[in-house]
């Protein structure tokens, strides 16, 4: 997929007026959020779960080299192949290579949030026929889009244009009524049976790998992902390095951090351990076994000041909790990661001059680093992307003059104090109490809501009042 963060401003502004998106952000919203509280407070202790959670990522990154060797002896012992891959060209070059050596026609494909950030389909597709397998990666191959969530893929889908997706692509089957979400899933199950028996390789992502066994650990709600990985003559892997686990417990951990944060869910209902191709006595399973481990920036990420993003789990919960994804949804953000987290990864991976509003799409609420369940301090590395903007004059000349006035008084305490009550006496005069919708300097905010404003005297005055009186 083609990066357009640096458009990130009209495509919010075009979100924002798409009526349709606004209706189905609507009826998502508030969903995961409901659920994960809901699962947090049944469990009892989370705090001391995402405290084990960060200290299992921190340990592994740190020994990551080390980890890495281990994972790949055991997966050859198990008879499996492990390719690395040191960018998106090279992980694409090698699943597209495999694909040829296997003589393939038909490729199944499970959800791959690398697969998205290496632009998988285009090269397969124009050589195989490709068919996502879960269903919300299938709906949005069909309508030619990327995913506007990291487990949710169309959640900016209503039933209304999934319906007359289905309709355009499966022959008509609903005469153009809108169909209820059971008689949906029915109907692309019918379709995907007949892929998924005819597919020659599969390729699944893979939410952990364990560095003691050689494991692939994959997770859904679909079962997709099984029938992906075992009906096809060959399976293939695709997963970052940074999904490394040192062994089962500590993996077993992370399942219980990742359901509980992403879906609200103890586990989800497949949770399916890969370890190598079939054995002789095995009823099911690939003749082959491929893990392909990208790299694609990672690497150069370990030890920086934005190493903590490594610890990532992709479990969503920070999209959940934005208010601003949950205005947009996360086309806006232009490529594979929206929301905080795709805030700071995507300047890592398509560089900062590319993604240089992204940083600034932000309130700083600090929601989303107080439900990340390996706890990434989010706002502070969203800060430090800010930071090395106006350190390499990533921004434009307006704000960096606002900014060098806002030091100046922000520095100089008598004259920030008179400025800012000459500030609000002006806008008291001009304006009176309450809430402007245009104001000189604040057009971007009053172009779509009002402005509040001061209601009589400044901040610091009326502390200075209540202090006295307290």
């Amino acid at each position: 997929m083609d990066s357009r963060a640096h458009l990130f401003r009209q495509q919010a502004s075009a979100a924002l007026r798409d009526v349709e998106l606004q209706q189905a952000l609507h009826k998502a919203r508030g969903g995961f959020v409901d659920k994960r509280a809901a699962a947090v407070r049944e469990f009892g202790d989370f705090e001391a779960l995402r405290e084990r959670g960060q200290q299992i990522k921190q340990h592994t990154l740190r020994h990551l080299d080390s980890y890495l060797e281990r994972f790949e002896a055991e997966v050859q012992g198990q008879g499996g192949q492990v390719h690395w891959a040191e960018d998106a060209d090279s992980a694409r070059d090698i699943i597209v290579d495999i694909c040829r050596r296997a003589g393939a026609r038909s490729v199944i494909k499970g959800k791959t949030m690398a697969g998205e950030e290496i632009g998988l389909n285009p090269a397969l597709e124009a050589e195989f026929e490709t068919v996502e397998s879960d269903l919300g990666e299938y709906i949005i191959q069909l309508a030619k889009e990327p995913p506007s969530h990291i487990i949710a893929p169309a959640v900016h889908k209503t039933r209304a244009q999934i319906t007359r997706l289905f309709d355009t692509h499966h022959g008509g089957q609903g005469q153009g009524e809108i169909r209820e979400a059971p008689a949906l899933v029915a109907e692309a199950r019918r379709v995907l049976r007949e892929k998924f028996l005819a597919a020659d390789v599969g390729i699944t992502g893979a939410n952990f790998l364990v560095a003691e066994t050689g494991s692939a650990v994959l997770v859904t709600n679909e079962g997709n992902g099984d029938l992906s990985l075992t009906l096809p003559r060959v399976h293939i892997v695709l997963a970052g390095i940074e999904k490394l686990v040192p062994n089962l417990d500590d993996c077993a951990t992370l399942l219980r951090l990742l359901s509980r944060s992403a879906t609200g869910q103890e586990l989800t209902a497949y949770t399916t351990f890969v370890t190598g191709a079939r054995r002789p006595q095995d009823p099911d399973g690939p003749e082959e076994y491929h893990v392909v481990l990208l790299d694609n920036g990672r690497s150069t990420m370990l030890g920086n000041e934005f190493h903590d993003m490594l610890r990532c789990i992709r479990c969503g919960a920070c999209l959940n909790h934005c208010p601003v994804y949950s205005a947009i949804g996360g086309h806006a953000y232009g490529w594979v990661y929206p929301g905080p987290m795709g805030a700071v990864l995507t300047p890592q991976f398509v560089g900062l001059d590319e993604a240089r509003d992204l940083p600034n799409a932000c309130t700083l609420n600090g929601r989303c680093q107080s439900v990340c369940p390996v706890r990434i301090p989010l706002p502070e590395l969203l800060r430090k992307l800010r930071e090395r903007q106006f350190t390499q004059r990533i921004v434009d000349p307006k704000t960096r003059w606002g900014l060098h006035l806002w030091r100046y008084l922000a520095t100089r305490p008598r004259l920030y104090r008179r400025a800012t009550r000459l500030a609000v006496r002006f806008l008291n005069r001009i304006h009176g109490r309450g809430s402007a919708r245009r104001l000189p300097l604040a057009g971007a905010w009053s172009a779509s809501r009002d402005f509040p404003l001061p209601q009589g005297d400044t901040f610091q005055a009326r502390w200075r009042k209540e202090r006295k009186h307290g």
